[in-house]
């Protein structure tokens, strides 16, 4: 099955636009696209959610609500923020953990 978080292919496109080559991002991005495309056809679910709902893979849908009630994120997107939300925690050596608390939902 086809990674799609931290894909390498589009993780190499996005550092083809960092670097001001935007024809080879986008050679790239192209590839990335038509590999998922592919493997979509091909009947493989990427929706990372446990839950059963009436949106299950569809994505567009999926986040347009998450926007619309802004509650949290679609289980699709934690992964990327919480790598990001561990960088800034180590700024002041992860002791935000003894603040959290896990919702009992999670426990």
């Amino acid at each position: 099955m086809m990674k799609i978080d931290f894909n390498e292919t589009e993780c190499l496109a996005m550092q083809a636009y960092a670097d001001n080559d935007p024809e080879e991002g986008s050679r790239l991005q192209g590839k990335f696209l038509e590999e998922l495309k592919q493997s979509m056809k091909a009947g493989k679910d990427y929706c990372p959610c446990q839950t059963s709902c009436d949106i299950h893979g569809k994505c567009m849908l999926c986040v347009q609500i998450h926007r619309g009630h802004g509650n949290h994120l679609p289980a699709c997107l934690q992964l990327m923020l919480n790598k990001k939300l561990a960088l800034i925690s180590e700024l002041s050596e992860h002791t935000i953990i003894d603040c959290v608390k896990k919702p009992e939902y999670l426990k």
